[in-house]
């Protein structure tokens, strides 16, 4: 059973230091194919299922949207001629049995990487475990990164908009540890450890250096959790000595809540714990159009699962044809940036930059009228024409 692998001496004993070798090898390198996306890309001797040319690569619908999201990126890779093929694990929250979370988790063990809808973790059900933690932790994905960028096409309260939010991803609040000692009273352990906050951090520094960034700053609560959001920030603190060229900075979370949504402008790189990064990706996919456009990264040591930025499963309007495919269709474009199929990745990137920004063929969510098809149908017109060229 999976879930008995979730002690907190498993969950701590994962913690690897990430290797100056390794992290260059990994997630160091970057390219752009629309002018502003940084996707981090992968080694070519890491990934481990590449047969003929073509990648293999896991493939999770997800709930609510999700199934319908991947069935046009499926389309628009089969025309695009991208070479990549999908192994399909139909990992939802309409099934308890933990079967298929060991099954997802072979399968991007045995592929490396996958793109992933999002999945509903039922609150009502203290028994369901959330299969996005479960990923995140079985798999060490220790990173998320969300570039929250401003779309010139996308009307926006706040313009020219271009920050780097890097997420601590595995243990904090989310660290799956709590139970009920007596009736009426849980406790919840949020874990903090200076070898995970050091690794984060150091990540989160080397990221600015590579990308032209000049600020870091680290999000906490440290005035009121003094023992673990105190060893966060003092860690980030010793680290950010060791990189005298960018200049940091720390804020509270509920300010920086607040400081997000009135003068986005004075953030560069925010540097994240894990909860507190749920919360201000959300409000950052907020300030850029809301969460049918941004997408996700997850990184680790050994794998990498792309998703949509704000994780939202969109359950209400499944169905409908009148969800954001953007998101989705963006992640599918860092999946293939990440497995340096640049070719591909700057074409359908720039079909969906012309979608959105020039051809301005907008859904409802972004004040439009087009519906998910008119979004995808457009993206693929741009893709074949450019193909065929």
């Amino acid at each position: 059973m999976l879930f008995s692998k979730f002690t907190p001496c498993t969950i701590l004993s994962k913690s690897k230091h990430l290797s100056t070798a390794l992290f260059s090898n990994h997630v160091s390198r970057s390219i752009t194919t629309d002018g502003f996306k940084h996707v981090s890309v992968g080694n070519t001797d890491q990934f481990k299922a590449k047969y003929g040319g073509r990648f293999m690569v896991s493939m999770l619908p997800g709930d609510g949207i999700g199934p319908e999201m991947m069935g046009h990126v499926k389309e628009i890779f089969r025309l695009g001629g991208v070479p990549v093929d999908f192994e399909e694990v139909h990992l939802n929250s309409t099934i308890q049995n933990i079967d298929n979370v060991e099954e997802a988790i072979t399968s991007i063990k045995r592929n490396g990487v996958a793109l992933k809808g999002n999945i509903e973790t039922r609150a009502n059900n203290p028994h369901f475990r959330s299969r996005n933690v479960i990923l995140r932790l079985e798999l060490n994905l220790f990173v998320n990164i969300l570039h929250c960028k401003s779309q010139p096409g996308i009307q926006t309260r706040h313009n020219k908009i271009d920050i780097i939010l890097i997420r601590q991803n595995t243990e904090g609040e989310y660290s799956c540890l709590e139970h009920e000692s007596v009736d009426g009273v849980v406790e919840s352990l949020k874990i903090v450890t200076k070898e995970k906050s050091e690794e984060i951090a150091r990540f989160a520094f080397k990221y600015a250096v590579e990308h032209g960034r000049k600020k870091v700053t680290a999000v906490h609560k440290a005035n009121i959790m003094k023992l673990a959001d105190g060893l966060f920030l003092r860690t980030c603190a010793e680290v950010a000595k060791e990189f005298p060229q960018i200049e940091f900075d720390n804020m509270i979370i509920d300010n920086c809540s607040m400081q997000l949504v009135s003068n986005p402008h004075q953030f560069d790189v925010l540097l994240l714990p894990n909860l507190y990064g749920n919360i201000l990706n959300n409000i950052a996919c907020g300030l850029v159009g809301g969460p049918g456009i941004m997408s996700g990264q997850n990184l680790g040591h050994d794998y990498a699962v792309f998703e949509t930025g704000s994780r939202n499963t969109g359950k209400s309007i499944a169905g409908k044809n009148i969800a954001n495919p953007v998101a989705m269709l963006n992640a599918s474009v860092d999946l293939l940036e990440y497995l340096q199929l640049k070719k591909h990745a700057k074409i359908i990137g720039d079909a969906i930059y012309q979608t959105v920004n020039v051809d301005r063929i907008h859904t409802p969510d972004l004040g439009g009228s087009a519906r998910t098809s008119d979004v995808v149908e457009n993206v693929l017109k741009i893709v074949q024409d450019k193909t065929q060229i």
